[in-house]
């Protein structure tokens, strides 16, 4: 569920890199501990183009 997030795609792009960036070792954590349906915010990152990098842990 994203109901707590931005529902706009770049701002949410935004909001999810900062958490990834500054508390959050992998998007799997974030989705856990913020209760985030992860298919739920992939799919809507998806529509900007957007996809998580393990790598860097963001989405590029």
């Amino acid at each position: 569920m994203l109901q707590n997030l931005p529902q706009d795609p770049v701002i949410l792009l935004s909001v999810i890199n900062t958490k990834l960036r500054d508390f959050y070792p992998s998007l799997d954590q974030l989705c856990k501990e913020m209760e985030v349906n992860k298919k739920e915010l992939t799919d809507k990152l998806d529509l900007i183009d957007y996809a998580y990098d393990a790598s860097c842990n963001q989405f590029v």
